[in-house]
């Protein structure tokens, strides 16, 4: 086994095909026939991959043609990164928003005042046509004149003379409370 361990991401020479100590020159021709190789337009690799490949060899490129920036990228394959502190995970602080009452702006009043009348204009309108046409305002359910006979007492009838006699038909009252134009029929 080698005491040296290999980068998982290759270097930007890797990339380029060159040695560390390659001339402008070099570079340049490196590039260029890479370029051709890897460019999408002029591939045959899978789009994805194609554009991966030349996005890595632009950026090495760009790196490597820049003496500055390559006199610092140099400076940093030869240093070792530190590795990287452990850190406790901060504490998760879970927050509930706050409710902020405010008062109504002028033109929410005015839309709820807008609102109002229109309801109001509606329930008026409603019941004036209803009353201009002569219906009526208030009908007895159909069931209701059922639910009145089931619920009402039995006529008193003695024990003795309750196989002579027929039972009497039973009106269930409607409650009086709005008299209905019209009676339901029993």
């Amino acid at each position: 086994m080698s005491s040296t361990a290999k980068p998982s991401t290759p270097t930007y020479y890797q990339v380029l095909e060159l040695s560390p100590g390659a001339t402008d020159q070099e570079l340049r021709q490196a590039f260029r026939g890479l370029s051709k190789r890897y460019h999408p337009d002029t591939t045959t690799l899978p789009a994805g991959e194609a554009e991966a490949a030349f996005r890595r060899l632009s950026q090495a490129y760009a790196v490597l043609s820049d003496p500055d920036a390559r006199r610092i990228y140099d400076a940093g394959l030869l240093r070792p990164e530190p590795p990287a502190p452990l850190r406790r995970p901060q504490p998760v602080v879970v927050s509930r928003p706050v409710q902020v009452r405010r008062a109504l702006s002028g033109g929410e009043w005015f839309a709820l005042l807008l609102l109002a009348l229109a309801l109001v204009l509606s329930l008026v309108l409603g019941i004036g046509v209803a009353w201009a046409r002569g219906v009526e305002m208030m009908a007895w359910p159909s069931w209701w004149a059922d639910l009145a006979q089931a619920s009402a007492p039995a006529p008193p009838t003695s024990a003795a003379g309750a196989e002579r006699q027929a039972p009497a038909a039973v009106t269930p009252e409607l409650p009086t409370l709005l008299e209905p134009a019209v009676q339901p029929a029993l």
